[in-house]
């Protein structure tokens, strides 16, 4: 007799039915050859239809977000709750939901960088019950940037450039020059972008720095270009630089595929530290006036660099500082600071800015939708433990969509005057706002620094994104030091 069905006699003759249980089941799944897994394992797709069916909601989904997909137990997971259910359902296979209407739901896989604003709400109200003053803030403060700079391995890379930075000859313009640059950030890894300068210079000026978002037509495009020339017209050293692997020159050394690795953050950050070495470096440079400004995944690296990097005095992040949305680029939050301190977000990192000057621009389009009431308050309160809360201010567009568009430049134009102190009176309209009209708008071509066909990039650059990523993990290890 089989050995199992033995041991099953013996437990009833003692009357041990938990254990009958037990070995029932084994008896079960060894002699007859079957398993509960698979005897109640259905397609996704059928349980959604009966959970339609069964709640009469509507539920709306891409046909190969479910294709393939199985789950075990289905109807044991079912509530009373439509939306408990979903819950419970679409967790094992990694797919939320976001309710549309009354009984009308939405799937997409799950994103890290994302919630929902209600839970970005908790989280702010949680984070805000961890200090209630300028001290406990401070603290907070130093265990958030340490812990960024850790998981980005700050230190480990070198601080200097690999070699001399590569210059393009000064095109000039009526009262602005323009001028293209490479600096080798790390060996073999090349960043470009652009300087512009105002013709006429006395004394130290301010410098801004603009990180390029996701947009098309990268810092090429027209609403880039508006951006640093005015600021260059208004007496400001105005910087435009490229996200690595995103359009743009680093293509010449990786295919598209390489910017949304997770490596390319703690290469943004480092990039942009030796691009500000380099222009804080110049004569002309006032490093008590630096500001940064940038939209979308700019608006990310503003509020990064502000936040880790002691020199940038003002920031303007736009579109772009939400309690629910981390940015949906590796660029961005690949690497996992937003689980620094036991969980952070956007708001609290855009508040390590404190009390330097900030101005927070937000739409009506986008997960910046709602900042007036939900993020910006919890900024103000940072702001007042320093007795600054004139410093940090939001200006939203409620009728505006996500880009760096003209209402949004001219805000961050006049922020930017307010609190450097200009008076670029020549460029000022009747209305209080600011012309762009004197800015020439040049070709592509023009902007980039190793020539139209990229013949001019460096013998020495690293071509392919796992050898680029094999020497940031190596300095992340920190086997430079070894």
């Amino acid at each position: 007799m089989n050995t199992v069905y033995k041991k099953i006699l013996a437990a009833i003759h003692h009357s041990k039915k938990w254990c009958v249980m037990i070995l029932y089941t084994t008896f079960f799944n060894t002699v007859c050859g079957q398993t509960l897994d698979n005897e109640f394992k259905e397609p996704l797709k059928d349980v959604l239809t009966e959970i339609q069916s069964r709640y009469q909601i509507s539920i709306e989904y891409a046909d190969d977000l479910v294709k393939d997909k199985w789950v075990s137990f289905a109807r044991w997971r079912f509530r009373p709750d439509a939306e408990q259910t979903l819950q419970n359902i679409l967790s094992l296979n990694d797919i939320v939901f976001e309710k549309q209407s009354s009984g009308k739901y939405k799937l997409h896989s799950f994103d890290y960088y994302e919630q929902t604003p209600e839970e970005g709400v908790a989280q702010l109200k949680m984070l805000a019950g961890k200090y209630n003053n300028k001290a406990e803030w401070e603290n907070r403060k130093n265990e958030l940037r340490s812990c960024i700079m850790s998981t980005l391995a700050v230190k480990n890379f070198p601080d200097h450039l690999a070699s001399a930075p590569i210059l393009t000859p000064v095109r000039i313009y009526d009262d602005y020059s323009v001028q293209n640059f490479a600096l080798e950030t790390l060996p073999g890894v090349y960043i470009c972008g652009s300087i512009y300068k105002p013709r006429r210079i006395k004394g130290k000026i301010p410098v801004v720095f603009n990180p390029d978002g996701h947009f098309e037509g990268a810092r090429y495009r027209p609403d880039c270009q508006y951006r640093a020339a005015t600021l260059a017209r208004m007496g400001m050293i105005s910087v435009t630089y490229d996200l690595f692997g995103f359009k743009c020159e680093s293509l010449l050394q990786v295919d598209a595929s390489a910017h949304y690795k997770s490596h390319v953050q703690p290469l943004q950050v480092i990039s942009a530290m030796r691009i500000f070495d380099f222009i804080l470096s110049m004569k002309e440079a006032d490093t008590t006036r630096v500001a940064i400004t940038g939209a979308s995944g700019g608006g990310s690296q503003a509020m990064l660099m502000t936040a880790v990097d002691n020199r940038i005095k003002l920031s303007v992040p736009v579109v772009m500082m939400s309690s629910y949305f981390a940015g949906g680029c590796p660029c961005e939050s690949g690497m996992g600071i937003h689980l620094c301190g036991e969980g952070t977000n956007n708001v609290e990192i855009a508040a390590l800015a404190a009390p330097r000057p900030q101005l927070v621009i937000s739409d009506g389009h986008d997960w910046t939708k709602y900042v007036p009431v939900n993020d910006f308050p919890f900024l103000q309160r940072i702001y007042n433990f320093y007795g600054n809360s004139d410093d940090v201010e939001n200006v939203h567009l409620a009728n505006e969509v996500h880009d760096y568009g003209p209402s949004k430049r001219q805000a961050m134009y006049a922020f930017v005057v307010k609190h450097f102190h200009l008076v670029p009176s020549s460029l000022k309209n009747a209305d209080g706002t600011y012309s762009e009209k004197g800015v020439v708008i040049e070709k592509e071509d023009a902007l980039k620094t190793f020539g139209a066909d990229g013949s001019g990039l460096p013998a020495n650059a690293l071509k392919g994104w796992d050898k680029i990523e094999t020497l940031i993990k190596h300095y992340m290890r920190g086997d430079n030091n070894n």
